[in-house]
């Protein structure tokens, strides 16, 4: 079977929004239209309740495409990893397997392709979501997750003038807008001072933080703005009420784990009746996208096995054309 490295992904385009957008768009329409496999993913929280929301190890199987691949991301995540341990939060093994055989074929590094493809998912979002010619992108939480995102949006969209970058860390955000200022000069990149300061300027927002606890009004949101809420728990309530469209990657894994939309629906107040759209249905041309300038519009992306084992396999098949990767013994 072939072993990929994070530099090996890299060496075949792994590190560019290009690869991931186009194999998300395949990869979601295949899910729209029933021909993918996936099972809900369990979390495994080895402190139970009492520990942090982003200490978990996610097991996340899916199948994708005819005959296509089989495999599962497991990715591991704890809070503290960057200030106790000097590590990325976040760390992820690939496997994939040949579906007539159900032998493994690869294995990959996959915390670069978990980052590349939640950014990819928010690039697809915004052809669609976002406001034709945004101008104005807003982060919150400049980690590995959140910087992945400014770098595939600018790689994506020629006409972003300006991202506003808020960070609880302020030399993580300047140190991202010391980046974006040195790698795209026309753009301006903003440290703000706050959340609802980044937020409020923002056409495009996208909050990549680890916090358990709603920060984000309705009020923030200015008339026409995507939010792309790639971080979940960022959110109030309200906001999902409020919007005139609500779209989700998939409806049953957004609808658990006790996460926003989950507690609505545990109260009665949101329904499958009141989403819009899942996202896929969108880009199959099944469900309109935006349709007025000034709609505001929640992205809510629970993260799906299907993205990560599309784009892995996206990466395999390139690999295994140019070379690259170390072959390995399974016996």
């Amino acid at each position: 079977m072939l072993y990929l490295s994070r530099s090996d992904i890299a060496a075949v385009g792994g590190d560019a929004a290009e690869l991931y957008v186009d194999a998300l768009n395949a990869g979601l329409i295949a899910h729209a239209e029933g021909k993918t496999v996936q099972p809900l993913k369990p979390y495994l929280r080895v402190a139970g309740k009492q520990g942090h929301i982003a200490d978990r190890i996610i097991a996340m199987p899916a199948h994708v495409g005819d005959p296509g691949l089989s495999g599962i991301k497991w990715i591991g995540s704890k809070h503290d990893n960057p200030a106790e341990r000097g590590r990325e939060r976040a760390s992820a093994v690939i496997v994939l397997n040949d579906p007539a055989s159900n032998y493994p074929v690869a294995v990959l590094e996959g915390s670069l392709i978990s980052a590349w493809r939640t950014a990819g998912v928010t690039c697809l979002a915004a052809r669609h979501l976002a406001r034709e010619g945004f101008t104005d992108v807003a982060l919150v939480g400049c980690g590995v997750i959140g910087s992945t995102q400014i770098t595939a949006l600018l790689q994506q969209f020629g006409s972003i003038e300006r991202v506003h970058l808020h960070d609880q860390r302020p030399e993580a955000a300047r140190a991202l807008a010391d980046r974006v200022g040195r790698e795209h000069p026309s753009v301006e990149a903003r440290v703000a001072e706050t959340a609802e300061d980044a937020v409020r300027a923002g056409d495009l927002v996208v909050p990549c933080t680890v916090t358990s606890e709603p920060y984000i009004a309705f009020d923030w949101l200015k008339r026409g703005a995507l939010l792309c809420n790639v971080s979940i728990m960022d959110v109030h309530k309200e906001v999902f009420l409020k919007a005139d469209k609500v779209v989700v990657d998939d409806w049953e894994q957004s609808n658990r784990e006790k996460k926003i939309i989950n507690q609505l629906v545990l109260e009665g107040s949101f329904s499958r009746g009141q989403l819009h759209a899942e996202l896929g249905e969108i880009l199959a041309g099944a469900r309109p996208g935006r349709t007025e300038d000034d709609e505001i519009i929640v992205l809510n992306p629970m993260g799906m096995a299907v993205e990560d084992i599309a784009c892995a396999g996206a990466v395999y098949e390139r690999a295994r054309e140019r070379g690259v990767g170390t072959w390995l013994d399974l016996y």
